[in-house]
Formats: C-alpha cells, sequence, structure tokens
C-alpha cells in the first residue's frame, strides 16, 4: 500500500521540480555576467578597511571624522565672508577702543593736576613739608598699552629744590611710605585688601606722629592695615597690637611675635615712651594714649 502511495505521488514531484528547474533556468540567464564588478567590491572593502584601521578602528569612528571633514570644508568655504565680518568687527573694535582711550586720557588729564595739590597738602601734615608729587603723562611708545594710549608715572621731590624723579628712586623707605600713605588716603580701598607700612614713622615724632597714626586707624577702616613703628602715638591708635622680638643665639637669629592684650599692651606702650616697670608717669601716659585713640 506505501508502494502505491509513493508511485502515485512520483508524476506530482517531477512537474513541480521541472517548474523549479524552469525558473532557475530563467534566472540564470537574467544574470549579467560582470567580472569588473566583482573587483570593485572588493577595492571599495579593502579602502574601508584601511579607512577603519586610520581613524579609530570603526565604521563609527570613519562616519564622525567624515562630519568633521565636512564641517571644515564648510567653514573653509564660507571663509571669505568670515574675513569680511572680522574686518568690520576688528574696525568696530579699534574705533571703540580710540574713544574709550580719550575718555580714559582726558579724565587723568583733569585729575593729575588735582591729585598733585591734594598730595602735597596731605604730605605736609606727614611732616613732608615742601614734598611735591608729579604725575606724568607720556605717550605709550606702541600707541596704545593695557592701560591706554599713555603710561603713568608718578615723580616725587621729597625737599625743595631737588627735580622730581621717579617714585621707587627718589624717596626714602619712610618716605616712600609716607607718600603711599598720602595717596590711599585720597581714595577707594580699590582691589587692595591689605596694606603694609613699615617704618613709616621714620625722622618724625610728636604731633606728626598722631597725625600719622590717625591716617592709619582711618585707612582700616575698610581694610587691613598692618603698621610696623617704634613710636606710642602710632602704636596706640591701633586695634590690634603684636610685639615683634628678635634674638640671636648660636649664630642664628630668631624672630617672635606675641600678640599683646589689656595690661600686655599698656607695658608696651609705657616701654616704647622709653619708662621703667616703675615708672608711674609713663604708664599714666600710656593710658592715656591708648583712652584717647
Amino acid at each position: 500500500m506505501a508502494s502505491t502511495r509513493a508511485s502515485t505521488r512520483s508524476p506530482a514531484l517531477a512537474v513541480e521540480l521541472g517548474d523549479v528547474g524552469s525558473e532557475l533556468r530563467d534566472y540564470a540567464g537574467g544574470l549579467e555576467a560582470d567580472p569588473g564588478a566583482l573587483l570593485a567590491i572588493e577595492e571599495r572593502l579593502e579602502a574601508i578597511d584601511k579607512l577603519e584601521r586610520k581613524h579609530g578602528g570603526s565604521v563609527e569612528t570613519v562616519l564622525e571624522h567624515a562630519d568633521r571633514c565636512r564641517t571644515e570644508i564648510a567653514r573653509l568655504e564660507c571663509a571669505e565672508v568670515r574675513g569680511v565680518e572680522a574686518e568690520a568687527a576688528l574696525v568696530e573694535a579699534e574705533k571703540q577702543r580710540r574713544e574709550l582711550a580719550e575718555r580714559l586720557s582726558a579724565g587723568r588729564a583733569d585729575a593729575s593736576q588735582p591729585l598733585e595739590e591734594r598730595v602735597a597738602a596731605e604730605l605736609d601734615k606727614l611732616s613732608m613739608a615742601g614734598a611735591t608729587l608729579e604725575v606724568v603723562l607720556e605717550p605709550h611708545p606702541e600707541g596704545y598699552g593695557a592701560n591706554g594710549r599713555e603710561t603713568v608715572e608718578l615723580r616725587v621731590a621729597p625737599n625743595p629744590g631737588i627735580e622730581a624723579a621717579p617714585l621707587r628712586d627718589a624717596a626714602s623707605g619712610g618716605e616712600l611710605s609716607r607718600v603711599m600713605l598720602a595717596l590711599s588716603g585720597l581714595g577707594p580701598a580699590g582691589s587692595a585688601g591689605t596694606l603694609v607700612f613699615d617704618e613709616i614713622d621714620a625722622g618724625i615724632g610728636g604731633n606728626t606722629a598722631r597725625v600719622v597714626g590717625e591716617r592709619l586707624k582711618a585707612l582700616g577702616g575698610d581694610r587691613q592695615v598692618l603698621c610696623i613703628t617704634h613710636l606710642p602715638q602710632v602704636a596706640s591708635l591701633a586695634d590690634v597690637h603684636f610685639r615683634l622680638e628678635k634674638q640671636v643665639a648660636k649664630g642664628e637669629s630668631l624672630a617672635t611675635v606675641d600678640r599683646l592684650d589689656g595690661e600686655g599692651v599698656v607695658e608696651e606702650i609705657r616701654r616704647m615712651l622709653g619708662g621703667e616697670s616703675s615708672d608711674e608717669a609713663a604708664t599714666q601716659h600710656a593710658r592715656t594714649l591708648l583712652k584717647v585713640a
């Protein structure tokens, strides 16, 4: 019975196989033989492999590189337009620089003489009678600089009859400190959060020392002021006191700094007055200086 079914299916299978064979012959007949196409594909695959090795090792990194190249090409193609825009921006920037520099120069010219007069008045109070300050404005050698179209130099004559010279060269340490004190007292604190005055009391005493101390105290209202002094009139006006002592032992110098409070301040002011620990008059004078500070 099985052989009967097989014999009945054989003709049908033969027909189907014939149809399949006919379709395959038709498909094969429609194919165009192109040996060059295979070579082109192989060359393309080789090119892709080289690109991967050169630009990151994957198709993704190659595509990212291609995007960057397209962006750069677009930028270069617009270079002429960008160049024109840059030239226009440069002209406008130069115009603004010129206008700002002119305003700055005019302001400096207007402020120079009043500053010179005010500093001279301050220096007279600080025991530098006859001292003068000159504000010298010179054209900048390169036309413009970070601070405008001129250089600014402060020149000082610490004594009458002496030609003014650059501040850094003409003044001694104490004189320089007093000039800086005079300048600092005439304007806002600016960016300086701390001012240090070393030996500002050199060559002064009495009422002048008191004036110097009061100037320092006023400056300390909106910033930190550190002052090294040997005058009790100046030291008594400080808000916080420190004593600096230097000792030499075994060929080495050692400096110590001690904060003073209460009676320690009184004792140090008395010592600066030249009084001994048993000197009641000096002690009372020290207390008086601190009380009126």
